[in-house]
């Protein structure tokens, strides 16, 4: 193709697959480092016990061993994880007085390789005292429930008692009041590549070099750092070329770096720990699990007035950043794609004896619309009114943009309306409700469900500071938290070809082949004409407190750095080329790779000014630095801290999701066949369609899994019933299901090139648009939807409960 194309907006193919599919790719798991010894961890059997002692001594006498590493060692040489809440949690990288969860690092081996460590943690002699245990968020904070920290004085970790507007006005004037009682699961996302980390320490410099397979490094590098009682410069994280994927649970890695960094420090060995799916399972971490009440207030034409909530967020045996992000994530869209302006949100983070929580993909926000959309169909039903006109009645309108919500979301641009219109039309709305008719006839079990969700991406750090009252946030000395930045560098070698360099890790996402088709349209070049480095090393690199891929950062802000980085060094070149021409640099005009002299036709190409630069330093104009690169760095200024009415745009593009789903359900086995699924998405401007339809489809599926089969069971005692893949069920490729996409383009205003971020995608949508058909479907046996997963024997018991009171 011709380097003078347009190349933003093409499917075009990911470079970064070829190495990949011949098994060139390079993980955690396979690099090599000199002096490698192996870490393996022994982990608590009890959800919650005392830990009297432990003898490490047989086990060290093991050939191989070279160190043990226990919660003595951890109490000396660590500090405590720094928590965004008042309440006084000490969370170490390992269990140090007592365990709080199945699956807690107790004790870690280093040996001379995995199989001797693995050996020597069965020689070890740990004494534990059992203790009650506690799961469900909402017995936990009962006054005779077990305490988990006793320095806490009860299981609340945070609550907050956040008002905006007049809702009990709302709900005294409010012609209709329904109520409803959720329960979101525990589910995580099973990356095929699991975590791993690779730490040595330089007694000479005291440099900590930690490799892992993490997204970050944003404010955990910090946090780490403090951790392991390092300065910040002498902590060195580095990310591999690849990580076989994250959705976010890899921000669960940094506890494990500072346990892998400990081991490292006190033997003086290089240590490597790849964990294992059972680990994995048990101890990574996972979204919250959340039991929610949700009042909703509304006329009788449909017209929503204010909602009331109050959620119980289990954030597992301890509370550890960026919790409680799972409560204040998506606090700037708590109102949806809806203009009502009251709400009254009660947020209880809890903490019980599961494993840990964080980020999962569409961080809180698909419990956020499950909770949403599923009010919105009650009012439907409770009105006797199409859920479709209701929807319809209630959207912020196209000339409303940018929208300011009540909680201070900034939603940068849009048109919901026309975004719903387009995915009713695609799906045929009306016919799929005439099949529905039919099948009723019929005695079949059919059902359409419809959701819609507003897609916050780049999140602003400051957001998770609403856990802290504004009476805190408003104290002389108190440092507000904002902001939302990313880096990047573009360069020129000698011959003219381009290297940009990125200062974030990505996990799967098409970085390299999206920033080339960037590059080479600002430059006038082909992307094969260009290199793009995406490895993270924070010694090299450019990057902030809030680098880092995550919250569908790179799309919008990502891609706004190295555009503009890219223009930086585009006029750069302009000048360098209208110095050489002796004329002034508006007489000069890039294009097609080259200076172009606006009226004698001379060329510069871009190989020319990279020889003179490279070869002739003093080709160079005046004033002007010497080599041809340039860095941008860029940010949001909508990326502020909280006020004291609890108001943040926690976000910083918001696009727009709409759903129909159809559903058949078989009533003497309760399977549900999904028949028709359509989904449009506004990202703002789409840079790679092709890239786009696969993080469509990756998000659908991730949602389906939590919305059908996933969730990290437990027992009242507090053991893990899901330890494999045997137990904890992922849809593969034989559930996956087609998927009618369509796209509305709203461009955002914010960023450089209108891109929104997309990565998050459908995994909000499906557990609610779901959910939705399913109720729709059983409506003749009266059964509503309240729960996930909807797994086949929940509904089955649901449905014969049904039936039994006809």
């Amino acid at each position: 193709m011709a380097a003078t194309q347009k190349w933003v907006g093409q499917p075009l193919k990911r470079t970064e697959d070829p190495r990949l599919l011949v098994g060139d790719g390079v993980f955690i798991a396979d690099q090599l480092f000199p002096n490698l010894h192996h870490a393996a961890i022994l982990r608590s059997p009890h959800a919650h016990a005392r830990i009297r002692s432990i003898d490490a001594s047989a086990a060290l006498r093991l050939p191989g061993v070279v160190g043990i590493v226990t919660g003595q060692d951890a109490a000396k040489m660590t500090r405590p994880f720094a928590v965004g809440v008042r309440a006084p949690v000490k969370y170490y990288c390992m269990a140090v007085d007592k365990v709080r969860f199945v699956g807690e690092p107790v004790a870690v081996v280093v040996a001379t390789n995995r199989y001797l460590a693995e050996d020597a943690l069965d020689l070890i002699q740990v004494d534990y005292e059992p203790l009650s245990a506690v799961v469900d968020p909402e017995r936990a904070l009962a006054a005779d429930a077990p305490l988990l920290h006793e320095e806490v004085g009860s299981n609340l970790a945070c609550h907050r008692h956040i008002v905006y507007g007049d809702p009990d006005a709302a709900f005294a004037d409010a012609e209709v009041v329904i109520s409803e009682r959720f329960v979101f699961p525990k589910y995580g996302s099973t990356p095929i590549e699991t975590y791993g980390v690779v730490a040595s320490f330089d007694r000479t410099s005291d440099v900590l070099t930690i490799h892992a397979n993490f997204m970050g490094p944003f404010i955990l590098h910090p946090i780490t750092a403090r951790a392991l009682n390092l300065p910040e410069n002498k902590l060195r994280l580095v990310v591999p070329p690849d990580i076989g994927g994250s959705f976010g649970i890899k921000t669960g890695i940094f506890p494990y770096m500072s346990l892998v960094g400990l081991a490292a420090m006190k033997t003086g060995v290089t240590v490597k720990w790849i964990e294992d799916r059972r680990e994995h399972l048990l101890a990574s971490s996972s979204g919250t699990d959340r039991i929610a009440y949700r009042e909703l207030a509304a006329r009788r034409d449909g017209t929503i007035l204010a909602m009331r909530t109050r959620w119980y967020d289990n954030v597992g045996g301890y509370i550890r950043t960026p919790e409680p992000g799972c409560s204040f994530r998506p606090i700037g869209n708590w109102f949806g794609a809806y203009r009502f302006q009251h709400l009254e949100a009660d947020a209880n983070v809890v903490m019980t004896n599961k494993s840990l929580t964080g980020p999962n993909r569409g961080y809180a926000c698909g419990h956020l619309y499950f909770e949403i959309e599923r009010m919105v169909d009650l009012l439907a039903e409770k009105i006797g009114m199409d859920p479709a006109e209701v929807r319809r009645r209630n959207f912020i309108q196209p000339g409303e943009f940018p929208y300011r919500t009540p909680s201070g979301g900034l939603y940068d641009s849009g048109d919901y309306p026309a975004a719903f219109e387009k995915a009713l039309e695609l799906a045929d709305y009306a016919g799929l409700r005439r099949s529905q008719e039919q099948a009723r006839a019929d005695g079949r079990l059919f059902g359409v469900g419809l959701a819609v969700a507003v897609d916050p991406s780049v999140s602003n750090m400051g957001y998770i500071t609403v856990a802290l009252d504004p009476e805190i946030r408003g104290r002389p000395g108190y440092l507000p938290k904002s902001g939302a930045l990313e880096a990047a560098t573009v360069k020129v070698d000698p011959l003219g070809r381009i290297i940009g360099v990125l200062g974030s890790a990505p996990q799967g996402q098409g970085h390299r082949t999206v920033v080339a088709q960037i590059i080479a349209d600002e430059l006038g070049i082909a992307p094969d004409d260009i290199t793009i480095v995406d490895e993270m090393d924070t010694f090299t690199r450019v990057w902030g407190i809030s680098s880092g891929t995550y919250s569908s950062r790179f799309g919008s802000v990502g891609t706004s750095a190295a555009a503009l980085a890219a223009r930086r060094l585009r006029d750069k070149l302009v000048r360098f080329a209208s110095y050489l021409m002796e004329v002034p640099p508006e007489s000069v005009v890039w294009s097609e790779g080259g200076a172009h002299h606006a009226n004698n036709g001379q060329v510069l190409t871009l190989k020319d000014l990279a020889g003179r630069a490279h070869w002739d330093v003093e080709s160079i104009p005046p004033g002007m630095e010497a080599g041809l690169e340039a860095t941008a760095v860029f940010a949001f200024p909508e990326a502020k801290a909280p006020d004291l009415q609890d108001r943040v745009n926690s976000s910083n593009t918001y696009g727009f999701i709409a759903e129909v789903m159809a559903v058949e359900i078989d009533p003497d086995t309760a399977a549900i066949k999904i028949l028709k699924y359509v989904t449009v998405h506004d990202a703002g401007e789409i840079i790679n369609p092709a890239i786009v339809e696969g993080q469509i489809y990756g998000g659908a599926l991730h949602g389906l899994g939590g919305a059908l089969y996933e969730e990290l069971a437990y027992d009242e005692q507090g053991q893990a019933l899901a330890g494999s893949f045997m137990d904890y069920l992922v849809p593969t490729a034989h559930e996956a299901v087609k998927i009618d996409i369509a796209h509305v383009v709203s461009p955002s205003p914010f960023t450089t090139l209108g891109a929104k971020g997309l990565g998050e995608s459908s995994s909000m949508t499906v557990p609610a648009v779901l959910a939705n058909a399913v109720t729709d479907a059983l409506k003749p046996l009266g059964v509503h939807i309240r729960e996930l997963p909807i797994t086949p024997s929940r509904l089955w018991h649901l449905m014969e409960s049904a039936r039994s009171k006809r």
